[in-house]
């Protein structure tokens, strides 16, 4: 009995049949290793998450803008000795 299918996944790297043999083009023609296999879909999986990540800003001005007004208005307390103790011990420092 030949048991045929369009479905199934492969089992070491999540692909179809398909995917896997975009892959297989995509490296030549030759069959391409699991872990190769693995390595392109996870990239092409992670390229939407990698381009929304870019596309943030590194800081969040709005915070920052809320942060300085409560710093402003008294509402947070600021201790320079404590920072500085933080900063010392997360270097390495000794406190």
């Amino acid at each position: 009995m030949k048991i045929t299918s369009s479905g199934p996944l492969n089992p070491v790297t999540g692909a179809s049949s398909a995917q896997v043999e975009s892959i297989d083009r995509a490296a030549g023609g030759a069959t391409a290793s699991p872990a190769l296999q693995a390595a392109a879909l996870e990239t092409d999986l992670l390229k939407p998450a990698q381009a929304d990540l870019a596309a943030m800003p590194d800081v969040d001005q709005t915070k920052v803008a809320a942060l300085r007004d409560a710093l402003a208005k008294g509402e947070i307390r600021f201790d320079a000795n404590r920072l500085a103790q933080l900063i010392q011990r997360f270097h390495g420092g000794r406190s």
